[in-house]
């Protein structure tokens, strides 16, 4: 039998299998799924995942499975035919970053749609108010959504989600009749801080290359997009679709688009539009403003700050302007209503900038005009400050002197330019105001200004920029002189006096390199020149009076007092240049504070001096200048100044028994005859040492006859440091010029003859 044969006589073991199973096929009764059964064969070529083709129970035992439910080996075994469920093919998929991006963008919808809300509220209350006049009775409104201190007036919005003139809608006039509330007392209404009601409440930068909008995530809202929050909701989810629907196999990053911010509008309307202040007087204070305060805030260019410019980019820098120039204009008169009306809505402007958002540089320019030219400029002149940090201006010399970049239009220059500037004067201002106030000094970026020349070799220099760069450059100089003192604590030895004189030859330095630029634009005459000039000699006389402060100089070592006849010097040249150019005495009457202390600080150095030595100065000399320089400050309404001349003066003839002329009409200030005893109304027990009053023939003063007399002058107003006992004391005060010179407006202080300077706010 051969191999073949018997292979061929056995049975397979597979057929009598697939006999079974087809005999199984006809005794088993016919499902309902069977219709379905011939579905797969109808597409051959559709390939069913994993997880589709075998039920949970066939694939857990590694069996075949019809891929069908239910299927046979369920059916024998009587077991549930579950098959899973294919995951569904999604092109679409969200990259994480969108997901997140759109779960912040819901979380803000919610927030706004809940203020959005509130604001509906309060506005159908005061619908309800306004169409129902007669009501019998007001119910008092819900808490606001945001506490709001709202200024009555022209110029101010009120809130309305803060009224309290409103009805409830559920409100029956029929019910409340006998349950009306008690009158309430009223009061007057808070200052004004609400944010202007313009969706762009702004007075910032734009989007240019001065901003700031790299300090920005990329995943956050921009500042300004806060503004309108309608139109940001409408860009993210403009965003977000078109990112949905990129393919998700693109592995390239779609580059974002620039952002472009909306040139915002300006929210509040100058004087002249709101018809405060005639056209015809708005431009004459224009031009009294720049015939010189431009001078001494030099921010502005003449050639690019016309009165139609700065009118409609910045009402409130042109409110400002006007301000201060109508107190100038005005000088020892009454101020016109144009001053009040204009200092009124510029300090408006300024409140509402508190709490509000800033987008607009020229915002900053209103400001500092308002620190510059008020009483009080430390706190005005912080903001300013902190605004301009806000818009990025610290950086705009940075990008000025990056020439490596992308060519600039002209426009982007402009705002680079203007920045710049904006930027240096208040670096300049605002540490001019720690130093001569001794407040500590809160910028401490040097980097901000180390390009300042930059901006003098720009095509779009101004013709004040040579003096902002030389003052910017000295108060830096003065900024490290001035911690290097205050760190030695007084202590006068070697070491001091080498550091005064390397400081000394340093401000020479300064000096030389800063007259030369003078000079290429402007001759020896000019009035910048002088006042470079003036500044280098108070610089001298303020290192001195820095660095012996404390020192009794009574009973000085010959080194001391080699420095203090130095500081004689200083302060005798800068008297000269004062009264000896006819322009700068007629620009005085555009001086901010510090250009006043310069001047008066010099005559009362010279007095004190005088008084120490009476044999080695020239006493009818020094006392005649001082005299000239109080009456010329007086001339230009700046009688804090001269009345503090006044009193050193009269305490210095008491001490040198020297007679000021005039007439027998002399009378003591508050009325009581010559020689009384000043009687204190506030103490109980007059202090036998207490000096005889300074009657008004000492201070140079006469009141007309017949007119009421002027309140006393309290001995609390007069500083120690110009009192009779204090004349040996040639040091700087601690607390700088708010030591020195009297404070007018203190109620116990000057009679109200002369008008103080107003407030920042």
């Amino acid at each position: 039998m051969s191999l073949s044969s018997t292979n061929s006589t056995i049975p397979s073991p597979v057929v009598p299998s697939k006999r079974r199973r087809a005999a199984a096929d006809q005794q088993l009764p016919e499902s309902p799924m069977d219709d379905s059964s011939t579905a797969p064969s109808a597409n051959p070529g559709h390939i069913p995942k994993r997880g589709a083709r075998a039920c949970t129970a066939c694939r857990k035992g590694k069996n075949r499975c019809e891929g069908e439910a239910p299927c046979r080996r369920c059916q024998l075994s009587g077991q549930p035919c579950i098959f899973e469920k294919p995951e569904k093919k999604n092109g679409q998929l969200l990259s994480s970053a969108s997901v997140e991006r759109l779960s912040r963008l819901e979380g803000q919808y919610v927030v706004m749609q809940s203020q959005m809300i509130g604001l509906q509220t309060s506005l159908d209350r005061i619908l309800a108010a306004v169409t129902q006049p007669g009501a019998p009775g007001v119910l008092p409104p819900g808490p606001p959504i945001y506490p709001q201190t709202i200024r009555d007036g022209p110029g101010y919005v009120t809130n309305v989600s803060g009224t309290r003139t409103g009805l409830d809608p559920q409100y029956d006039p029929a019910l409340m009749q006998d349950q009306r509330p008690p009158p309430q007392r009223t009061f007057p209404p808070l200052p004004g801080f609400a944010p202007p009601p313009d969706k762009y409440s702004t007075y910032g930068i734009v989007s240019s290359a001065a901003d700031s909008s790299e300090d920005e995530s990329e995943d956050a809202l921009p500042r300004s997009t806060l503004n309108a929050p309608i139109e940001a909701l409408q860009g993210l989810a403009n965003a977000a679709a078109e990112a949905a629907a990129a393919p998700s196999f693109s592995a390239s990053r779609v580059k974002k688009r620039k952002r472009t911010e909306p040139v915002p509008r300006n929210a509040f309307p100058h004087v002249v539009e709101k018809g405060l202040v005639s056209d015809a007087e708005a431009k004459e204070l224009f031009h009294i403003f720049f015939s010189g305060c431009h001078l001494f805030i030099p921010i502005f260019d003449v050639s690019y700050d016309s009165y139609d410019g700065l009118k409609e980019r910045s009402p409130w820098t042109f409110d400002a302007i006007l301000a201060v120039a109508g107190k100038i204009k005005s000088g020892n008169n009454p101020p016109a209503p144009s001053f009040y009306k204009a200092l009124e809505e510029a300090q408006g402007i300024a409140r509402s900038s508190l709490f509000g958002p800033v987008v607009r540089k020229e915002a900053v320019q209103g400001m500092l005009l308002l620190a510059a030219w008020s009483t009080n400029g430390w706190l005005p002149s912080g903001h300013a400050l902190r605004m301009a940090l806000d818009l990025g201006l610290h950086r705009a010399l940075e990008k000025l002197a990056d020439s490596s970049g992308k060519t600039l239009s002209e426009e982007e220059q402009r705002d680079l330019v203007v920045s710049s500037r904006i930027w240096l004067c208040l670096y300049w201002f605002d540490h001019q105001m720690s130093l001569g106030t001794g407040r500590p000094i809160v910028l401490r970026d040097e980097s901000s200004i180390r390009h300042c020349r930059v901006l003098l070799g720009h095509k779009m220099v101004s013709s004040t920029d040579v003096r902002l760069v030389s003052l910017v450059e000295l108060i830096a100089q003065k900024t490290q002189i001035y911690e290097t003192l205050t760190s030695m604590n007084g202590q006068v030895n070697h070491n001091t006096l080498a550091f005064i004189r390397r400081a000394s030859e340093a401000l020479d330095k300064w000096w030389r390199d800063c007259d030369e630029l003078h000079r290429q634009t402007m001759d020896e005459d000019s009035l910048l020149v002088k006042i470079l000039a003036g500044e280098l000699h108070y610089a001298k006389l303020w290192l001195v009076c820095v660095a012996l402060r404390g020192v009794s100089w009574d009973k000085m070592p010959f080194e001391q007092r080699e420095l203090a006849f130095q500081a004689k010097d200083a302060a005798l040249n800068c008297l000269n240049i004062f009264l000896g150019s006819q322009d700068y005495r007629a620009a005085l009457r555009y001086a901010v504070h510090d250009g006043l202390v310069t001047a008066a600080f010099s005559g009362l150095f010279l007095l004190k001096m005088a008084s120490l030595f009476p044999t080695e100065l020239d006493l009818p000399g020094i006392t005649s200048q001082v005299e000239q320089l109080a009456q010329l400050l007086s001339e230009v309404a700046a009688e804090r100044y001269a009345l503090t001349l006044r009193v050193m003066l009269a305490n210095l003839r008491r001490k040198m028994g020297i007679t000021h002329p005039g007439g027998p009409d002399a009378m003591v200030l508050g009325g009581q005859p010559q020689g009384q005893p000043f009687a204190d109304p506030h103490a109980q027990i007059a202090a036998p040492q207490q000096p005889p009053p300074i009657t008004m023939e000492e201070l140079g003063l006469h009141f007309p006859q017949g007119a009421p007399a002027p309140p006393a002058l309290h001995p609390a107003d007069i500083p120690v440091w110009l009192q009779e006992q204090s004349l040996t004391d040639l040091g700087l005060p601690v607390n700088g010029s708010d030591g020195i010179f009297m404070d007018l407006s203190r109620g116990t202080g000057w009679p109200g003859e002369f008008a103080p300077m107003p407030e920042a706010w």
